[in-house]
């Protein structure tokens, strides 16, 4: 074909694909406007996980899956929001890592609302002055985030989706290295590149604050300071990059939670998590006894973490992650039998695993 040939042909196609796409937002409305009146939600992140899985199926390329997933997740993000005006709680301001990861799963249509901490994007939530928070939970490098983990204890809010994020930090600063006196970020921040810290900025004091954003905020107003945070930031407030990926760790990662008042439906044939908060009795073997329990039905255990009770001193709690849907009878068994011996089991959730 000539180049007006292909250009004509480029044309065509891409009126058939604008009414294809109308067609299909006209068809996910619908869907919405069933949904609503059946009180469903709408949004359900195991049915966007069983689309995005039938996709890369269809697809025979040259676009890659990642390339399809990132089309896919703007038409569905302009859906849902001709469903409903959706609104999501994250950790704020504007350009914070859980920013980037709200975008990267609900896509650019969608409404934002900044929170100023991690317990104020569970409140949002939970008083219905959001539809679904998203907020860090922990990092390939840094561990667990325990303000996250601690709001679990007494909120009633379920986990339905998660989210894994590659974390680029960066020193930004209006001062070059040799003239930085405080560094400042969000705790993790700081954890993430601690071993660059100490080494190229032995001298300077490490600051923690809210959020990595308000870290900018705070180097973009105080020529003596610096901020660990994402060049989305820097390039927000105006402050310039000193010194380009200096995170400790190449894969550094940031998986991210999505909660609301419900938790995602089971589909079969879909890899899913389920997150769980229990006690145990304070006796020999009373938590070998209560894992025990998913291991002889063949659940795999992805992730233990104990923490305070926030009850009594010395008085402790576990995280767990498992393999399966909270429905799955391998899953439903092992927590029935969980229950007959632990003084405490809570069901946090069950989402898609990634």
């Amino acid at each position: 074909m000539s180049l007006d040939e292909l250009r004509k042909r480029i044309d065509a196609l891409d009126e058939q694909i604008l009414k294809l796409l109308n067609e299909r937002v006209r068809c996910a409305a619908e869907i919405g406007r069933i949904k609503r009146e059946n009180g469903g939600q709408i949004y359900v992140a195991s049915r966007e996980k069983e689309v995005f899985r039938k996709l890369e199926t269809l697809n025979e390329g040259p676009l890659d899956a990642p390339a399809i997933k990132a089309i896919y997740r703007e038409v569905m993000s302009a859906a849902i929001a001709l469903e409903k005006p959706m609104l999501i709680a994250y950790l704020g301001p504007e350009a914070t890592f859980t920013h980037q990861a709200a975008v990267k799963k609900f896509g650019q249509s969608i409404e934002y609302l900044a929170t100023p901490a991690i317990p104020d994007v569970f409140h949002a939530v939970a008083k219905g002055e959001a539809d679904y928070g998203v907020i860090p939970i922990e990092n390939s490098t840094g561990g667990s985030v325990l303000d996250s983990m601690d709001m679990f204890f007494d909120s009633d809010l379920k986990i339905c989706a998660q989210i894994f994020l590659n974390i680029t930090q960066n020193l930004i600063s209006q001062s070059p290295l040799d003239k930085i006196e405080k560094v400042y970020s969000k705790d993790q921040g700081i954890i993430q590149c601690r071993n660059w810290l100490h080494v190229h900025l032995p001298k300077a004091s490490l600051h923690n604050c809210d959020s990595t954003t308000h870290a900018v905020q705070i180097a973009s107003e105080n020529p003596e300071c610096a901020a660990i945070a994402s060049s989305l930031a820097a390039d927000l407030y105006k402050v310039p990059v000193v010194a380009e990926n200096k995170q400790d760790r190449s894969d550094n990662t940031t998986r991210f939670l999505v909660i609301g008042k419900e938790s995602s439906g089971y589909i079969p044939n879909i890899a899913f998590k389920s997150s769980f908060l229990l006690s145990i009795k304070d006796e020999v073997g009373a938590l070998e006894n209560a894992l025990v329990l998913f291991a002889k039905r063949g659940v795999n255990l992805s992730k233990i973490e104990s923490r305070p009770s926030g009850k009594a001193a010395w008085e402790y709690c576990f995280f767990v992650d498992v393999n399966g849907h909270y429905e799955e009878a391998p899953v439903a068994e092992a927590v029935a039998e969980l229950k007959q011996s632990c003084p405490f089991v809570k069901w946090l959730g069950s989402y898609p695993a990634e």
